[in-house]
């Protein structure tokens, strides 16, 4: 059987490469290859953020080099480079497979026996449009699911820019006096909207009405199938329900643009997932192995469930929360937040190293970015790549979840908040409004699992090196979900203080 082979190639490699760092490789290059031979969907947590190390990359690669039939890798295009530059020469050169490797976004030819790699946004696309560019039946290994979720909503949002209302009215010059009117009744509403930090607003039921009357006299004048396909596009959405309907603003050159999207997933995938045995790979999607309520919401059926844990010898953190600070929600926190940081700062002074602060208020980001620049000098940075070797970064989740690899592995990690999304976010609300309309619990099913894998994928870094993080955020220790908090956050060790001998004794990279 291909289990036998894939794990007799792979642990001979291994021993021979003197890559023993990450200890699941063998257990999941043989799952691999058994839901290649049977055919069944199988979705694997390595328990390493997809997006900081690859390093069991070449447990799936190996099983789809020596697999005899077609196989689709579907991977980030930042990911295609390393794989086909090292890693996928590496292990052809050590089993000696002339198997045929393509990149692109269809299927070579129905002869085709070989690799297909492809992004996300290609593979994701043919799917949901049934372009048949890839035919069905085909295995296809998903690498860095952490992002599913958000790259289908990016697939399915429709987007109208400022200039297709231009194209709309080229397009339909009978109703040219109606839809300069919605532009402009829609452009004095939306600016009308307080200003915040996400620059996005979801559309009131007035705002709402008023493009479906535009599209109501559309479809009674049978002019919907003439429209640019934007807009074609655009009305599809917004005849589904429930959609989720928002504006983004620039109000520097007083224009908007319209997004609308389904809420619910689920429907809109069941399908996809039936045309093809999929291999899903991620880092921690759920702390639960059987992914319960990330499969319901990408609306994935019944298939192997797997969870790797990480290392407790290698990867395990140094954990810091201290006790009796304010909430984050009350006006005393900031003051002791401060305090907190300046004594942390402190401490780790004396070993050089990068320091990573996580805010996401955005004010407040700003607030602490000033302070604590007054006192430290260039050393301190706000989301900028370009730090001293012991430099601070003061940076939001987002933006520390898209860099942190290109960082080295920080000496300190401290965590203002948890980054629960916040209600403040019109798209968090819509979908929390969806949740409370189903009568369901919107903070088990939403908010809390999409703050646990921030969580994990914002400390992946630091189990590089066993480091010390700090969660500020009091909510932890009283709390119902403190204590899924720190499971998320295992392996750690608990400390009730934080001293310099935490320090030196650390390995930087």
């Amino acid at each position: 059987m291909i289990e036998v082979e894939v794990h007799q190639q792979l642990r001979a490699f291994l021993r021979q490469q003197g890559e023993s760092c990450w200890p699941h490789h063998l257990t999941m290059a043989r799952l691999v290859a058994r839901a290649l031979r049977l055919g069944r969907s199988s979705l694997i947590q390595t328990g390493a953020p997809s997006g900081y190390h690859g390093r069991y990359r070449i447990s799936y690669l190996l099983p789809a080099l020596m697999w005899t039939e077609g196989v689709v890798l579907v991977v980030p295009a930042a990911v295609q480079s390393r794989l086909l530059k090292v890693d996928i020469p590496r292990l052809q050169q050590w089993i000696s497979t002339t198997k045929p490797i393509q990149v692109g976004d269809r299927w070579p030819s129905s002869s085709f026996q070989g690799l297909l790699i492809t992004t996300p946004e290609a593979w994701l696309s043919d799917r949901l449009q049934h372009s048949g560019h890839i035919p069905d039946h085909i295995p296809t290994l998903v690498d860095g699911i952490d992002d599913l979720e958000a790259w289908v909503q990016n697939q399915l949002t429709a987007k109208v820019m400022p200039n297709h209302w231009d194209a709309l009215m080229r397009a339909c010059p009978t109703q040219v006096d109606l839809i300069r009117d919605v532009r402009i009744y829609l452009t004095r509403s939306l600016f009308q909207h307080p200003e915040n930090p996400y620059n996005c607003y979801r559309l009131e039921d007035q705002e709402q009405d008023a493009l479906f009357d535009l599209w109501r006299v559309f479809q009674g004048k049978d002019l919907l199938d003439q429209l640019p396909e934007v807009w074609q596009a655009f009305w599809e959405q917004f005849s589904c329900s429930p959609h989720l309907l928002w504006a983004r603003l620039d109000r520097a050159q007083g224009k908007f643009s319209l997004n609308c999207r389904p809420l619910e997933l689920a429907d809109q995938l069941d399908l996809m997932w039936q045309l093809q045995p999929v291999i899903l790979i991620g880092g921690a999607v759920e702390l639960d192995t059987q992914a319960t309520v990330y499969r319901q919401r990408l609306g994935l059926g019944d298939m192997t469930c797997v969870k790797f844990a990480p290392d407790r010898q290698q990867e395990s953190i140094q954990l810091y929360v201290p006790d009796r600070l304010p909430f984050p929600n009350t006006p005393e926190f900031q003051p002791a937040m401060m305090l907190e940081i300046r004594h942390l700062l402190m401490i780790s002074a004396e070993r050089p190293g990068l320091t990573v602060l996580l805010v996401d208020d955005t004010p407040l980001k700003a607030q602490v970015a000033s302070v604590l620049a007054a006192e430290y000098g260039s050393r301190v940075q706000m989301e900028r790549t370009c730090l001293d070797d012991n430099g601070i970064l003061v940076s939001g989740w987002q933006f520390w979840q898209n860099h942190q690899a290109v960082f080295p592995a920080p000496q300190l990690l401290v965590m203002a908040t948890l980054p629960i999304p916040s209600l403040e976010n019109p798209l968090v609300a819509g979908r929390v409004a969806a949740y409370k309309k189903n009568r369901q619990d919107w903070f088990r099913l939403y908010l809390l699992p999409e703050a646990l894998s921030t969580l994990q994928r914002a400390i992946a870094p630091v189990r590089e090196t066993q480091g010390v993080v700090a969660l500020l955020d009091n909510r932890v220790n009283h709390r119902s979900y403190g204590q899924q908090v720190l499971e998320a956050l295992s392996p750690m060790a608990r400390l009730s203080y934080v001293d310099t001998s935490l320090f030196p004794h650390m390995d930087y990279r």
